[in-house]
């Protein structure tokens, strides 16, 4: 018997029950989806993650003074500075930009409202860092910033308390009275653990000594040229600082690395475990494919007997049942890739813009691969079965 003729064999003996194919199918269509799904779902969560943190702004260090304790107050020697700022450009290479912020809390008349608000002072290079989004207006320029300009930036939230466009309105903080030049929103939320909150204004940093007499830096950025550089630059950030202020100081000198690093922790964990599913699921349609396979040799005894008497080979009869268990696996393992490929088509309207779910061509090739694998081997008791069998006795058998 030809390879052609082996073939046109094992197709007819799958069409003959069309319903015990399919059923045994199921289980290689779920191992097969799951292992295109494991590397969908990790490329996703990754792309997704560093997405979210590219928005908040890639490649950070930030620095903050930490207090001595519960009620003590920090010098103000021991404060962050724009001279700190200037000292950590100037001495570190791989800094391409430096900003620093500070905050304070005012209650402020809105429509006749009063409304609690965060006004934050932020120093030229802040927009660079933190990608903030213009949504209306625009955001400050050089002369803003050197001028002590009473030019401010309102949140969005905060721009929707006003019954009109809020671009070229006045607000009143305290004794001062600011010009509403645009309306930002953040990149990617940050649900207030930055120095951005819902009701937030910014002004030019300068403009705190108004409030504050004496200013200082709360938070300092300071962002690396390349990603690999942000080690060597949260060291050379912490020896800068320490350098400048006295030896009790304490300051908080850290990046986004940890979050990174949660990040692929969580990947690898979600892709242990989809992977676990995948190999149970693929497992279970073997044993299936065996199962079924065991019971068709035991139909197809006397065909077997038949094939033997007039010549076939006991190579012959193998190969023509290890076809069956690759067909079932093989056709399985298509409907499969095709269910897993199309749901990410499917839910693309439904997520957000800026996420783009990806199909790794490689982790196709992975799971037809594999489930054709498991479907050959777990065939190969069957086959062997069939091939052992004696031609009298197969004659004999009804």
């Amino acid at each position: 018997m030809n390879h052609a003729e082996s073939w046109r064999v094992a197709l007819e003996a799958l069409r003959a029950d069309k319903v015990k194919a399919a059923l045994t199918m199921i289980g290689v269509i779920m191992g097969s989806a799951c292992i295109v799904m494991v590397v969908t779902v990790a490329l996703t969560g990754k792309k997704y993650i560093m997405a979210q943190i590219e928005g908040v702004g890639s490649n950070l260090v930030y620095v903050q003074v930490l207090a001595g304790g519960a009620g003590q107050t920090t010098p103000l020697a021991d404060q962050l500075s724009v001279q700190d700022m200037q000292a950590v450009r100037d001495s570190i290479p791989d800094v391409i930009h430096v900003a620093g912020t500070n905050d304070q809390l005012f209650t402020m008349p809105i429509n006749g409202k009063e409304r609690a608000v965060s006004l934050i002072g932020v120093t030229p290079e802040f927009q660079e860092i933190r990608n903030l989004e213009i949504l209306r207006g625009r955001y400050f320029d050089p002369v803003d910033m050197e001028s002590y300009s009473k030019a401010a930036l309102i949140s969005e939230p905060l721009s929707k308390a006003y019954s009109v466009d809020p671009v070229g309105q006045t607000l009143k903080v305290g004794d001062l009275t600011f010009t509403i030049i645009g309306v930002f929103r953040e990149r990617v939320a940050t649900f207030g653990q930055s120095e951005i909150t819902p009701d937030s204004i910014i002004v030019p940093f300068p403009i705190l000594k108004f409030y504050m007499g004496e200013t200082y830096v709360r938070t300092l950025y300071a962002q690396a040229a390349q990603p690999e550089d942000v080690p060597f630059v949260t060291r050379r950030v912490r020896d800068v600082i320490r350098s400048r202020h006295r030896p009790e100081a304490t300051y908080m000198v850290e990046n986004l690395t940890s979050l990174l690093q949660a990040a692929a922790s969580i990947s690898r964990t979600l892709t242990i475990v989809l992977l676990v599913v995948a190999l149970i699921a693929l497992t279970i349609s073997g044993v299936g494919i065996m199962n079924i396979m065991l019971v068709t040799v035991t139909e197809r005894t006397r065909e077997i007997g038949i094939r033997k008497a007039v010549g076939a080979r006991r190579r012959e009869i193998q190969y023509q049942f290890l076809l069956e268990a690759f067909l079932i696996s093989g056709t399985g393992a298509i409907i499969g890739i095709l269910i897993a490929t199309s749901v990410p088509v499917m839910i693309q309207p439904f997520l957000p813009g800026n996420l783009h779910v990806p199909i790794s061509g490689i982790s196709v090739g992975l799971a037809f691969l594999v489930t054709c694998t498991f479907g050959v081997l777990f065939g190969y008791l069957p086959a062997n079965r069939a091939a052992s069998l004696q031609p009298t006795e197969s004659l004999h058998y009804e």
